[in-house]
């Protein structure tokens, strides 16, 4: 049965007389505490917030003096008490409450400003069970709700970078705050404390192994408001999940205008793709266009990769995202910037590249301090009408697989090298994915066609399209390796492949059709190998 509420109206300005502060985060606590009491303000607070506040000299009451009960139980106990939660869910113009405040000797708390244990970035250290659990804060968010509950008489704040406009609030409206302000305050409290549920209930489902939670909720904190999102016409903005995995998300942006919602969303492309490629084994580069690869290789260094994956589709790849494995150098960065280029991101950038790329000061310069972990856990959601899409990341590996030669010609070192290139790259294409690999270097790409021959043919034009381009009497295509990110369900596909000149094909298999399609790579002495693995991608 739904509370009903008395309807008293709330107040427009409210005076800020007493003050619980509680923060896990001490970040400029002690300059908000001087503030506060400099504007004759009572100070209570607890544990170490308190002990820092009274180390810096300012008059301050423990929350035990308060409630007459000492914090117990390592500090789990200690504001868990009708004297704090009474204080701060007073409905003050009520006659009742008034009368039980009175009753029960509780005074009212104007302004809390708390935050919370560090849970987040105890998971991310990999934290043990029995310390990640402890960090799960109890007292700090029933504060937070009961406060942001109650902003007709309380002013919660959760983030030290509200306290300037706090000590605003007060100056402006004579030691008070206002309504607006508390509402604001409010919303991003809860918000706060729902993103803060949701980190520790996907973390317990991570530790049990609870692929399906009945509840799965997604949480993020604000990096930035964006122009807008996919189009024009669509508001946008960037959240981070608090996930400590080298990427867009974690990237510094050393030069360049703010990054577009289309930017970052190909950016992320590019550089998951590129992370697949150890840098200690080769230089990688990829080049992204609309979420897609045009252009992929590995080179002895970066210039050299650069080069050969511009080579694939020198066309599509103008006004595209280039990602790089390995610091960016000033020989490789000159190369680039010959090609209009919307961003790079690398691991790291030397001082020498930085200052050739200065000279594109619109060219976007991304330094991401570190490459992704393709094999990593986690989770990617897609919305649909009413809805959530979540699942696992994609974090299979073709080097973890056990290939399977399902034709009577097996592939020569070099296809199979060529095959695991190519299927790398169709794992971050959007299907049906059809990719053509020769020499550590994509020889064409066919994506996103509702037809898999579609894909086929078009990675091969692309190929005939870059050879003439490049002076070259065939297209690379010949005598490649090709992959198919999901089975060939006929072997009218295969047979557009060996048209391009691919010698050697890998796919998942599964098909029902699997013996018809390998007897048409056997009649044209192609080999062919299964992974057992697909790699769709919508």
């Amino acid at each position: 049965m739904a509370v009903v509420s008395k309807k008293i109206p709330a107040p427009d300005k409210v005076a800020v007389n007493t003050a619980l502060l509680s923060v896990s985060d001490k970040t400029g606590i002690v300059e908000l505490a001087r503030a506060l009491v400099d504007k004759g303000v009572r100070l209570l607070s607890t544990g170490g917030t308190h002990k820092a506040i009274a180390a810096a000299g300012l008059a301050v009451t423990d929350v035990s003096d308060i409630t007459g009960f000492p914090e117990i139980m390592d500090g789990r106990v200690k504001t868990l008490h009708p004297k704090v939660h009474g204080g701060l869910l007073a409905i003050r113009d009520d006659a009742d409450h008034q009368a039980a405040m009175k009753a029960h000797d509780i005074d009212g708390i104007d302004l809390a400003v708390i935050n919370l244990y560090p849970f987040e970035d105890v998971r991310a250290a990999g934290g043990d069970y029995p310390t990640t659990v402890e960090n799960i804060d109890i007292g700090g968010p029933a504060m937070i709700r009961a406060s942001a509950k109650n902003h007709a008489y309380v002013t919660i704040l959760t983030d030290p970078a509200d306290y300037s406009e706090l000590l605003e609030q007060i100056d402006l409206n004579a030691g008070q705050t206002a309504y607006a302000f508390r509402q604001r305050m409010a919303a991003k409290a809860f918000a706060r404390t729902a993103a803060y549920d949701a980190m520790i209930s996907n973390w317990f489902a991570e530790a049990l192994s609870i692929d399906t939670p009945r509840h799965r909720v997604i949480g993020g904190v604000l990096k930035e408001e964006m122009r807008y999102g996919e189009n024009p016409h669509q508001k946008a903005a960037f959240y981070v999940t608090g996930e400590h995995r080298s990427g867009v998300a974690t990237a510094s942006l050393l030069q360049g205008k703010q990054l577009s919602y289309n930017n970052i969303n190909d950016t992320d492309a590019a550089y998951e793709l590129v992370a697949e490629f150890l840098p200690e084994r080769s230089a990688a580069c990829a080049i992204i266009k609309h979420a897609n690869p045009c252009g992929v290789a590995t080179g002895t260094n970066l210039l050299e990769a650069y080069k050969r994956a511009l080579a694939c589709d020198s066309v599509s790849a103008f006004g595209g995202i280039i990602a790089l494995n390995q610091t960016l150098d000033a020989e490789t960065a000159e190369e680039i910037i010959k090609l209009f280029t919307e961003v790079i991101i690398a691991p790291d950038v030397t001082e020498e590249a930085k200052a050739v790329v200065a000279r594109k000061a619109n060219l976007r310069l991304l330094s991401a301090g570190g490459l992704p972990d393709p094999r990593s856990a986690g989770l990617t959601a897609k919305t649909v009408s009413g809805g959530l899409l979540v699942q696992s990341r994609d974090n299979g590996m073709v080097e973890d697989l056990e290939l399977k030669v399902v034709t009577k010609r097996s592939p020569t070192p070099q296809e199979l090298e060529d095959m695991k290139f190519a299927f790398k790259v169709a794992k971050h294409v959007k299907s049906n994915a059809v990719v053509y690999a020769k020499d550590g270097q994509t020889a064409g790409i066919g994506a996103g066609q509702m037809s898999r021959v579609d894909s086929a043919r078009i990675a091969g034009l692309k190929a005939e399209e870059a050879a003439r381009a490049l002076g070259l009497a065939e297209p690379l295509t010949r005598g490649s390796a090709v992959a198919s990110e999901a089975f060939l369900p006929f072997a009218d596909g295969l047979l557009s492949m060996i048209a391009a000149g691919a010698t050697a094909v890998i796919q998942p298999g599964g098909s029902m059709r699997d013996q018809e399609v390998i007897d048409a790579a056997n009649e044209h002495n192609v080999a062919m190998v299964f992974t057992g693995m697909r790699h769709f991608r919508h």
